[in-house]
């Protein structure tokens, strides 16, 4: 599952990293909170080229009626993405990469309280979150999902599922520009691939923001209390 992202990146940074053209029109950075129905960075093929263009993150079929017609789709499952209706065109057709500087995953304590972890790379390099599209209603809005395996033995400790990250080499594949066989793409990344740490609870609103939201965090009175995951749905998910 992954239900909230942080991205850091300047646009120019990103354009030059994933080799794309910037769109006019992409969100505000930085950004330390981003949620569900929100415009996130999105690095789509388009013939020849790699275009960095702005897209609603929750994926609406071409049969919905409104934006709350059905499920808020923020994630799909590779193990079931290429079976689902809602995904399955976009699986073969209209795959693309999420930049993310991290993102975050909630634990529970034994009195129920939410305890945010936030998740980035080993290294501190951007992550390249797999990803599919949708255009939808009559202005052709862009819309998309994150896509999710099974949690790594290092992500298992918070949460049983993870986003898809993809590395350089593996861009091309996934984007379509290396031909078939992204699905081979579709497993758990290394055990020593991301880090994750506890952040303050303040992340839980999703009308925070500031660098502070990435900060480690400790409190003490949670120290010797055991904690355990959080129940939830990648597929769909409502927020």
């Amino acid at each position: 599952m992954c239900g909230r992202l942080a991205l850091t990146l300047p646009n120019d940074a990103m354009a030059q990293i994933f080799a794309a053209s910037p769109a006019n029109d992409l969100p505000n950075l930085p950004n330390y909170n981003i949620c569900p129905t929100n415009r996130v960075h999105v690095i789509a093929a388009s013939g020849e080229a790699r275009q960095l263009v702005s897209m609603r993150w929750g994926f609406l079929p071409h049969w919905y009626d409104s934006e709350t017609s059905g499920p808020l789709l923020i994630n799909a499952r590779a193990e079931t993405i290429a079976k689902k209706p809602a995904f399955a065109q976009a699986c073969r057709q209209r795959r693309c990469l999420i930049p993310a500087t991290g993102f975050y995953e909630w634990t529970k304590d034994a009195e129920g309280r939410r305890l945010p972890w936030y998740i980035h790379s080993a290294d501190d390099a951007p992550l390249a979150l797999a990803g599919i599209w949708q255009s939808w209603g009559p202005d052709a809005q862009k819309t998309c999902a994150i896509v999710t395996t099974g949690a790594n033995q290092t992500l298992s400790a918070i949460h049983h599922r993870m986003p898809l990250v993809l590395q350089p080499q593996d861009w091309p594949l996934w984007l379509g520009e290396a031909g078939k066989g992204a699905a081979s793409l579709m497993q758990p990344g290394p055990e020593d691939q991301l880090h994750m740490h506890r952040v303050a609870p303040e992340v839980n609103s999703n009308r925070a923001a500031g660098p502070e939201l990435i900060e480690p965090f400790f409190d003490d009175t949670l120290a010797d209390e055991p904690t355990e995951e959080l129940p939830g749905s990648d597929e769909p998910r409502l927020i």
